[in-house]
């Protein structure tokens, strides 16, 4: 039984040929420390210009730096809190993602008001506003927790309120740190473009790192409350080094003549003819709305290839900001050297940069479909930057081209900055909400580069001659033309050849899905082999036959669970897969009711189009129910069944501990009726399995699934045997003992419910204590650590 062996997991090959990824990306934990200390004597080299530049406080770029790290910490960590109490389903993700983007937003306005009042020390402000911060990060993980005791079961409606609530104290005050200091850095430099460019760069590269570290360090060793500890204790330092700043800038005299020479010569380094405001803040939301599409459909392609492996989200997040950055950081340099242009050439600039920038972002996807055959998906991360990049340049050159600098250049900026931020929720919400139900994902991006395109030609329409506006337009009707022509050719067999990689170019035929079906929920695909696939991961078989050698590991267990439970009348499966785990136990002779809590209806859709699995969807006794498991069983929690069963995904793939965690294991174990059985798959985690004998008393280990209870486990095998002759799918009987093969199933089904494994192996069988021995003291799962997810 070497192939349920966890050590040569790695080295794996799932049923349709290729290999199983493990821990994709491992490949950053040896290099993570050099890019940091790159990126770090990068800022360094910055704040040293700047004290060439005789900028005021010349260290107070590294510390907008290092305050950028925390911010994204506490989002990484509090969105994945948030998802545990709320769930992961769409609606949750959406309220939560918006919820962050209103905080930042209304802080940003609070920011540009506090700006305006020139006689307040604005750093002395941002100094007790990362204090703020850091108070609420140490106490966030626990309010998450205490309020969501109150909350479980609620609407929603309610549900949206409380997370707004949650995070809208913290994020307001994160997001007013940007105006505050552009207003503080213009009193001196006297121009907008170039201050919100450099502060804009070193917060965003800040955010970047912390992304990476969050991926390759923090997630991993510190869990989710280390990580916010971390975070905090950035917080207090920057807080306390900025007030310590502005001491020291009271003791040298630098404020008061800061700001006469700001209102000396307020106009030095502005364009002589400002961009229109509202024409600015047009420009600013679309530009948001579209970078944050195109990252709702990266994210997507990168989860897919990489099997939902958590880590993906954070490096291509990481990437996203660093092309923003840097972005940001050339935008700085051409607001310095082409500062006095006049408007239309600005908006020439700014028009060209969205549609460079929508050609390299709609290119993103095909490159990384085309390369997924010989190189790692991290290949195509450049391409993520430099499209985001160009897109993270348009911010910093609006602003320079519609605001003057002045004792209200913060407040302006915090309306420019609301207007962004208000386009990127709106371009999450419009893609991933909406988009994804109606549109597959080569329809979307062609939509997505038609916006951007067309909204460049628009801007051109204004500094252009009537001339060369036609050469333009044509030109850009060309691109868009060429663009549709070529959909179809790249994004052929996209999710083949990011599913099956090197096995789909050597053996295109076979390695194909004969059905895709896309949602808002996830991508659910059906190979040639009736492999069943839930974004990129062999999840299930579209094969409820005990005779099929190959698909009798996979559906034995459903089939046993009569061996160990006496009378499994009320069963609760969460997660229907393929569809023949609920068809078998859908079926079961003694079953009364069968409750299934799905949370992509797309299975559901596939479900119907097969059927060796359709009659599921007529079965009396099932009923089916869209939602998050975890968050299904806090609403009810009056629910209670004999038998709770789940086909667990891959243990290392995303959100997969919100199921193996010893809190969920707690929360169902409230759910079991007296004698109740928890039946899931381990998928091989030694983790899971000391993890189940830990919370309950009595386990039983088959192959690599796990029955726990509070009663002990004992497997009756005449009881099964009997409940099996009785069996029946469509009418037929699953056991004929009147043919061979029949017999010859019979008798391997009895052979592995007795074949004793308490060695290690995870062929057979094996109880509580043997898996107590072998796998004690090993970490346990917890909400906290989330397993193998970021391993």
């Amino acid at each position: 039984m070497a192939w349920f062996d966890p050590m040569t997991q790695a080295r794996l090959r799932n049923p349709d040929g290729y290999p199983l990824p493990g821990y994709l990306g491992g490949c950053l934990d040896s290099n993570v420390l050099v890019w940091i200390a790159l990126v770090l004597l990068i800022v360094l080299m910055l704040a040293r210009g700047s004290r060439g530049r005789r900028d005021p406080h010349p260290w107070l770029y590294v510390v907008f730096f290092f305050s950028g790290f925390p911010a994204l910490i506490y989002q990484i960590v509090w969105q994945r809190a948030l998802f545990a109490v709320y769930g992961v389903n769409i609606e949750s993700v959406t309220i939560v993602v918006t919820a962050f983007m209103l905080g930042l937003g209304l802080g940003s306005l609070f920011g540009g008001q506090l700006s305006k009042r020139t006689q307040w020390p604005l750093l002395l402000i941002f100094g007790f506003v990362e204090l703020g911060i850091a108070a609420y990060g140490l106490l966030s993980l626990r309010i998450f927790h205490w309020v969501a005791g109150f909350t479980a079961g609620s609407s929603l409606f309610k549900t949206s309120i409380v997370t707004l609530l949650l995070v809208l104290v913290p994020t307001m005050l994160m997001g007013c740190t940007l105006p505050l200091l552009v207003a503080h850095i213009v009193r001196v430099s006297k121009s907008v473009g170039q201050s919100v460019g450099r502060l804009y760069f070193v917060n965003t590269l800040g955010s970047a790192v912390a992304c990476f570290i969050a991926a390759n360090i923090t997630m991993k060793h510190l869990g989710q409350s280390g990580s916010v500890l971390l975070a905090a204790i950035v917080n207090v330092v920057i807080g306390t080094a900025v007030l310590a700043l502005y001491l020291y800038s009271r003791r040298q005299g630098e404020n008061a003549p800061a700001v006469q020479r700001s209102q000396d010569s307020d106009s030095a380094l502005a364009p002589a003819r400002y961009v229109r405001f509202p024409l600015a803040m047009a420009i600013a939301a679309l530009a948001g709305f579209i970078a944050l599409a195109y990252e709702i459909i990266w994210y997507r392609v990168f989860s897919f290839t990489t099997e939902g492996l958590a880590r993906s989200f954070a490096v291509v997040l990481g990437s996203y900001l660093a092309g923003i950055a840097y972005g940001s950081l050339a935008a700085e340099k051409f607001c310095k050297k082409y500062a006095n242009e006049e408007s239309r050439a600005w908006i020439m600039i700014i028009a060209l940069l969205i549609i460079v920038a929508n050609l390299t972002g709609f290119l993103v996807i095909p490159f990384l479909v085309y390369t997924s055959g010989w190189l790692n998906y991290q290949a195509a991360l450049p391409l993520v930057a430099l499209a985001a990049g160009l897109l993270g340049a348009v911010f910093p050159l609006v602003s320079h081209a519609a605001i003057a600098p002045g004792s209200d250049s913060g407040a302006r900026l915090s309306y420019l900055y609301l207007s962004n931020i208000v386009g990127s929720a709106a371009g999450s919400f419009v893609v991933g909400f909406v988009l994804m139900d109606l549109w597959p994902l080569s329809r979307i991006a062609v939509a997505l580069v038609l916006v951007g395109v067309t909204l460049g030609a628009a801007l051109l329409a204004g500094p252009l001659s009537r001339k060369n506006l036609v050469a333009a337009l044509g030109g850009c009707m060309a691109i868009l033309a060429l663009i549709v022509f070529l959909t179809a050719p790249l994004f052929s067999h996209a999710y083949e050849r990011l599913c099956f990689k090197q096995t789909w170019f050597s053996n295109p035929r076979v390695a194909r899905f004969v059905k895709v079906i896309e949602t808002k929920s996830g991508i659910v695909s059906v190979s040639t082999r009736g492999m069943v696939y839930g974004d990129g991961s062999w999840e299930a078989r579209l094969n409820t036959s005990l005779d099929d050698d190959f698909n009798f590991n996979f559906s034995l267990p459903p089939f046993a669970i009569s061996s160990f439970h006496p009378h499994p009348r009320l069963v609760l499966m969460i997660g229907v897969g393929g569809g023949a785990w609920a068809e078998i136990i859908g079926n079961h002779p003694q079953l009364e009711k069968l409750t299934i809590v799905e949370i992509n209806p797309g299975y559901l859709q596939l479900i119907a189009q097969y059927p060796q699995v359709s009659g599921v969807l007529k079965n009396a006794k099932v009923q089916f129910v869209v939602d998050d498991g975890r968050r299904w069983l806090l609403e009810n929690p009056d629910k209670k069944f004999d038998m709770l069963v789940i086909n667990t995904p891959l243990h290392w793939r995303a959100h997969t501990n919100n199921l193996l965690s010893m809190e969920f294991l707690r929360l169902a174990r409230q759910h079991l009726n007296p004698g109740g059985r928890l039946f899931y798959n381990t998928t091989y985690s030694p983790r899971a399995l000391w993890t189940g004998v830990t919370v309950f008393p009595y386990a039983l280990r088959i192959m690599g699934y796990v029955a726990v209870s509070d009663s002990p486990l004992e497997i009756d095998l005449e009881r099964w045997r009997n409940v099996m002759l009785q069996y029946r799918l469509d009418g037929n009987p699953v056991l004929n003992l009147d043919t061979p093969a029949s017999q010859r199933t019979l008798q391997k089904m009895m052979f592995t419910m007795q074949d004793f494994h308490p060695s290690g192996e995870w062929g057979g069988i094996d109880f509580a204590d043997g898996i107590r021995r072998r796998y004690a003291g090993l970490r346990l799962i917890t909400d906290d650590n989330m397993g193998d997810e970021w391993r």
